[in-house]
Formats: C-alpha cells, structure tokens, sequence
C-alpha cells in the first residue's frame, strides 16, 4: 500500500462527523505552573473566552478476603486549561502532556480544522517549549443516524453486524472494535463500530457510530513542515476507512 494525499475524495455537504479531533502529544519542559501558564493562555487566546482548570487525580483501590475495600486518592496537581470558543464548537485543552483541539458538529473543512488546530499548537509550543513529539492522534467520530424501523445494518455500514446463522434476532447493542496496521509507515488505526440508542425520547431511531482513530507509532523532532506531513497522511488514511466502511445509500443521505 502506498499513501496518495494527492488523491481526492467526495465531498458531502452533510458529512456525518460529530467531532473531530487533533492531539499532540509532547510534554512541556518548563515549570507547569497554573497561574503563570493560565494567564499566558488567556491573554493569547481571546477568542476562546471560555475557560476551565483540569486537575488529575489517581484513585487506587485494595481488596482484602473479609475486609471493607481500602481506597486512596492521590492529588497530581494541575493539569492544564480548557477552553472553548464563544459558538462553543471549538475546544482546546492545554496541558502538561501536550494539546488537544476538538471541533464539533457542524464540521466545516479539513483546512479549518487543521489550521485552527495548528495555530493553537504554535501557541502551546511557544509556552510549554517541548523537546519533541511523542504521538501525533486524528480523530474522527461518526454518526449515522437509521430510520426508525424497516432498515437494514447492511444498507449504512460495511461490516455490518450479523447474528449468529440460523438465529434471526434483532440487536440490542453492537460493538466491534479493529485495529488495523499500515506497513511500511509510522501509523496505526483504530476503528470502532457500535450501536447508539436514541438520545432523547423525541429522537426517533438508533445511530450506527464509526470512530476512527489514526495515530503514531514514533516519536519525532518539532517540525511544523514535518507535522504538516503526518497529519496529511492519517487524513488520507482516515478517509480510506471511512470511504471504504460506508455503503453508497449512506453517502447518497450526506450529499
């Protein structure tokens, strides 16, 4: 296999994503420090007027034959900030291990996310000075919202769930995970196809969920040219699973 970022996919004006996610993994090598870090976040970041502290806290559990279960909760202090625009589809988390940038549906363009995504990432490095980059993570959620009754798995979905043969039962719940390798390049893919029941009781129907998860398998030195290329492939990965699981019916409903 050989990745082509060069290769064009179908547009659909009403792509079923409901997040999309870009992650950067790289620890900060200055003082994390709330106070210092939060005002030097704020004061870059106005356009995101929204903001929370993150704390990270370990629980540890013991169980002993004929004893109540001892428990212990350990403070690991602050984590980092999280803030999100004024329309509140964008979300970006600043912490000690790197940054993540969230947008939520609607999704407008690649271009968008990816450069929104990198301005912000320019800001994180700037402040927390990162030696490198551990794992660089794309993400796309999907929901494929089915009609109410009458619908067929295999008409939305490919592989589509099965029963056991010869026993004709309708699903409760569905969830099956793959994760697939990509020889010859850095990158794994995680895929994960489930079952979501209706959200409210005014939502007719159930929503078949694709989760796409492309991600880096080496670590490498900050490079903005070098960054650009990794996420140029895991789209083109991301969009081959996803092209490649979605029947024509379904992408005929996102047209």
């Amino acid at each position: 296999m050989k990745i082509d970022v060069t290769e064009k996919f179908q547009h659909l004006p009403h792509a079923p994503i409901v997040e999309a996610v870009i992650e950067v993994r790289a620890r900060a090598a200055v003082a994390w420090e709330e106070t210092k870090i939060s005002q030097q976040l704020k004061s870059a970041l106005l356009d995101y007027p929204k903001a929370s502290s993150q704390s990270e806290v370990t629980h540890e559990f013991k169980l002993k034959p004929g004893q109540p279960p001892e428990t212990k909760q350990q403070d690991l202090g602050w984590k980092g900030l999280r803030l999100q625009s004024a329309n509140e589809k964008h979300i970006a988390q600043f912490n000690r291990d790197g940054f993540i940038f969230s947008r939520l549906h609607p999704y407008e363009s690649w271009e968008q996310l990816r450069d929104e995504a990198l301005r912000l990432w320019q800001i994180h490095a700037e402040i927390a000075h990162p030696t490198e980059i551990q794992r660089i993570g794309l993400r796309f959620i999907n929901r494929i919202v089915l009609p109410p009754q009458d619908f067929r798995f295999e008409d939305y979905i490919q592989p589509y769930p099965e029963p056991p043969y010869d026993l004709d039962l309708p699903f409760v719940s569905f969830f099956h995970h793959d994760t697939l390798a990509v020889p010859g390049y850095p990158y794994a893919i995680n895929v994960t196809r489930t079952i979501q029941p209706p959200q409210s009781p005014q939502t007719e129907g159930i929503s078949l969920i694709l989760d796409i998860d492309t991600f880096t398998l080496q670590s490498f030195e900050l490079d903005k040219d070098m960054l650009n290329a990794r996420l140029a492939e895991m789209r083109w990965l991301k969009n081959k699973v996803f092209f490649g699981s979605i029947t024509e019916k379904a992408l005929n409903n996102f047209q």
